[in-house]
């Protein structure tokens, strides 16, 4: 049975990603739009436990779409993973009036949002990540924009790389996705992609591979390692003293999370912002706004979370065809 919302709350729990904001600002305008009240729940779950609620209007969303990060901030929390904190947190949702929650994060964020559900709060999920690693969709917010400013850190790596006739290996985030790497790998033109879903570990074959680079008249030398692989420093130590070739390592970190969203994520998660306020209109609940073969789409939370995903194969061996 569909329920009546009159007031949603909107929160960004876990890793921030470029392209919150547009999600943020078309809920907020997606759900003013069909009559409902919107409040701000400050830094995820924990903001919710502290009762840190904001009322939000069309205004308060006026100049975000193009900045990154998330003007509701977000955190991580361990209370809101446990039953007495998620009851906890429904009851401070009936306190105030908060009839509907759109949570825009990962996979951990819906775990709690199909708690909240369960608990009579009727939850829409969106899926706000750079790692792409969410099963159910081929897209989510932030991907985009960190792939290409991981993308563009490389393209300087290796000038220098190149400049010095040296080997690079550069580590992009991911946590236990290789999703950004195999991307840059191929846009990057890299040597040799280092995936969690796929490396086994054999660093001989990746220093005999250099050597035969080396030898076949390739002035540098490009690698790039996926963050759930790591270890890039001991990496480049243990390969300049196999191989003889000045070896660096560079850790691009977290300001692949940040900057300026792409088109595509200001978009894309717009679509998807006003996708879930629609849904909650219609009193749905338990709900994960995903984008798959090419179309916008939802299904439900715990079907999605049961979902598995790997890496394209076809893209994986296309990126190693073209190393060569």
């Amino acid at each position: 049975m569909a329920k009546s919302v009159k007031t949603i709350g909107v929160l960004t729990s876990g890793g921030d990603a470029p392209g919150m904001n547009a999600a943020i600002r078309a809920v907020v305008r997606g759900a003013i739009n069909k009559g409902l009240k919107v409040k701000g729940i400050m830094r995820g779950y924990a903001g919710l436990l502290d009762e840190e609620i904001v009322d939000m209007d069309t205004t308060s969303v006026s100049d975000i779409i193009n900045r990154g990060g998330t003007i509701l901030y977000t955190a991580r929390c361990m209370e809101f993973t446990k039953p007495e904190g998620q009851e906890r947190g429904a009851e401070i949702c009936r306190k105030h009036n908060i009839d509907g929650i759109v949570v825009i994060g990962g996979d951990g964020s819906f775990r709690g949002a199909g708690k909240l559900s369960a608990l009579g709060i009727n939850t829409i999920g969106l899926p706000g990540t750079i790692d792409l690693d969410i099963a159910c969709t081929d897209y989510t917010i932030g991907f985009d924009t960190a792939v290409n400013t991981a993308m563009e850190a490389i393209d300087k790596i290796r000038d220098t790389s190149t400049s010095h006739e040296r080997c690079s290996i550069v580590e992009v985030m991911g946590r236990n996705a290789g999703y950004i790497a195999l991307w840059c790998g191929i846009a990057n033109g890299a040597e040799d992609i280092l995936l969690p879903e796929r490396y086994d570990g054999d660093e001989q074959a990746l220093i005999n591979r250099i050597i035969e680079n080396r030898k076949r008249g390739k002035k540098h030398n490009i690698i790039i390692n996926a963050e759930g692989i790591g270890h890039s420093g001991s990496m480049a130590k243990r390969i300049e003293a196999a191989t003889g070739i000045e070896t660096r390592a560079t850790i691009l970190g977290h300001m692949q999370r940040g900057g300026t969203p792409t088109c595509k994520d200001r978009v894309y998660a717009s679509i998807m912002g006003a996708r879930a306020a629609e849904l909650l209109a219609e009193g749905k609940s338990n709900r994960l706004v995903a984008y798959k073969h090419g179309e916008f789409v939802d299904y439900d939370i715990q079907e999605a979370l049961n979902m598995k995903k790997d890496i394209p194969e076809e893209q994986y061996e296309i990126a190693k065809l073209l190393a060569r």
